[in-house]
C-alpha cells in the first residue's frame, strides 16, 4: 500500500502520543520515531502528543512534534481543560479536530498509535475513519507490555469502545515486551483475527545520549518517572537517608517535572539538612546518561524506566505503585520472578526506612539483569525499525540511507 508520493522517496510516520499526564507515552513515541528514522534518512516522523513538557526534550534529525492543547486528571478521576478554560468536550472536539488535521495535512503512509485505540475520549475517532476510508496509511496499535489487570482492562475498554476500534481500524498490533513475561491482552475478547496479528517485539532499548556529563562519585539514582505520583517513594528514600547517617553510596535525586510545588518544597528543605548526601534535580531531559553512570537505581515501576534500567544493565529496586492501575505492580512482580529486579514490596517488606536502607545498602551486590538470561529481552526497535521498513515498502538491505 505504498503511496505515490511515497515512490518518491519521502515516507512519512505519524505518531498518536495523547499524554493527559505524565511522560511515559511521549517517550516511548519519542524513543520509536528515532529507531526508525535511524534505520532509514528518508523518512520523516511527526509525533502528536499532549504532553505539557514535550518542547523540553530534544528531538533528532526528521523527527519532530505538535502539542495538542493540554488536559487534566481531577483529584474525582475526571478531566478538565489544562490551560485554556473550556468544557472537557470543547477541548476534546478541538484536539479531535486538530489531530484530523495534522492527518490530512501530513499524509501519512503509517500512523503508530499508543496504547488508546480510540484515543483520548474518542478524539482519534474521525482520524481514523478517514484513513480507513481513504486506505491511506498502514494503521498500527502499540501497547506497552502490561496495560492493567485483565478484568479492569477488559471493562475500561468495553466502556471506551476500544476493542471494537482495536479490531475495526488497526493493521497490525505491536506489543513493546515478550509474550513469555506478560499478554497485555489477557482477559480480553478479542478474535483470532485480530490476535493473529499481534507482534510481540521485545522491550525498548535505549541508549545514554552524547551530551552530558555524569557525576563522578558513586551515586544511586532515585527516579520517580515523571513525579506526579512519586512522593511516597522520595519521602521513604530520604527517609532511610535520615535514619542512616552511613548510608552509602550517595543518591541522586530526580524528582520529575510533574511532582506538586509544596512537595518538592518540603523535600526541598530536607535535602539541605543532608550534608550533601543526597543531591536533587527537578527535571532531567538526558536521563538515559545519569542511569549510565549510576551504581544502582532505585525507580517506580513505569514502562520507560523499566527500559532503561535493562539497557544499562543496572540492579534496581522498584517501588510500583498500585493505584490507580496495578500495571507497576504486575511488571515488577514478574521481573522479579525472572531475576532481573528486586521489587520493594509493601505488603511483603513493608514501606519503612530500614527496609529501603537494606535495599540501597545491597545494590552494589546485587545481580544486574543480564544476569537473568531472557531471550529477545531488549530487541524491540530493532523489530519494530525492520516491520516498519518492510510495511513501507523496502527491504532490510535498503534501510540505512
Amino acid at each position: 500500500m505504498k503511496s505515490e508520493r511515497m515512490a518518491g522517496g519521502s515516507p512519512r510516520v505519524l505518531f498518536y502520543s495523547h499524554d493527559t499526564y505524565g511522560l511515559g507515552h511521549l517517550r516511548r513515541s519519542r524513543a520509536l520515531a528515532t529507531a526508525i528514522t535511524q534505520a532509514n534518512s528518508n523518512i520523516s516522523a511527526l509525533i502528536l502528543t499532549g504532553s505539557p513538557v514535550a518542547g523540553r526534550f530534544p528531538f533528532p534529525d526528521n523527527v519532530d512534534h505538535i502539542r495538542l492543547p493540554g488536559v487534566t486528571k481531577t483529584p474525582d478521576g475526571n478531566y478538565e481543560s489544562e490551560r485554556l478554560g473550556l468544557h472537557i468536550d470543547e477541548t476534546t472536539a478541538l484536539r479531535a479536530g486538530l489531530i484530523k488535521a495534522a492527518v490530512e495535512h501530513f499524509d501519512p503512509d503509517m500512523l503508530i498509535v499508543d496504547k488508546e485505540p480510540t484515543g483520548f475520549r474518542g478524539e482519534l475517532l474521525p482520524a481514523l475513519e478517514w484513513l480507513k476510508l481513504k486506505r491511506k496509511a498502514h494503521l498500527v496499535l502499540g501497547l506497552r507490555d502490561v496495560l492493567d489487570e485483565p478484568k479492569v482492562l477488559a471493562e475500561e475498554w468495553d466502556r471506551k469502545g476500544a476493542r471494537e476500534a482495536a479490531e475495526r481500524y488497526y493493521d497490525e498490533t505491536w506489543v513493546y515486551g515478550l509474550r513469555s513475561i506478560y499478554d497485555p491482552t489477557a482477559g480480553l475478547d478479542l478474535s483470532q483475527s485480530f490476535r493473529s496479528k499481534m507482534k510481540f517485539t521485545g522491550y525498548l532499548h535505549r541508549e545514554a545520549l552524547s551530551e552530558g556529563e555524569t557525576p563522578e562519585q558513586p551515586y544511586v539514582l532515585v527516579t520517580p518517572g515523571g513525579g506526579g505520583d512519586g512522593a511516597g517513594m522520595i519521602d521513604l528514600v530520604l527517609s532511610a537517608y535520615e535514619t542512616d547517617p552511613d548510608l552509602a553510596p550517595r543518591a541522586l535525586l530526580v524528582y520529575g517535572p510533574f511532582l506538586s510545588v509544596d512537595s518538592r518544597a518540603q523535600f526541598e528543605a530536607r535535602v539541605a539538612k543532608l550534608d550533601g548526601r543526597v543531591q536533587a534535580v527537578g527535571f532531567e531531559s538526558r536521563m538515559e546518561t545519569l542511569m549510565k553512570g549510576a551504581t544502582g537505581i532505585v525507580s517506580m515501576g513505569g514502562y520507560n524506566t523499566f527500559c532503561e534500567v535493562l539497557s544499562f544493565d543496572k540492579p534496581v529496586v522498584i517501588v510500583p505503585r498500585t493505584r490507580p492501575r496495578m500495571e507497576q505492580y504486575i511488571r515488577a512482580s514478574r521481573a522479579e520472578d525472572l531475576g532481573l529486579v528486586r521489587m520493594l514490596d509493601e505488603t511483603r517488606d513493608g514501606f519503612t526506612p530500614e527496609a529501603m536502607i537494606a535495599a540501597i545498602r545491597a545494590l552494589p551486590d546485587q545481580p544486574k539483569p543480564s544476569h537473568a538470561f531472557v531471550p529477545g529481552l531488549l530487541n524491540g526497535l530493532d523489530v519494530v525499525s525492520e516491520r516498519t521498513l518492510a510495511m513501507l515498502g523496502y527491504t532490510k538491505s535498503q534501510g540505512a540511507a
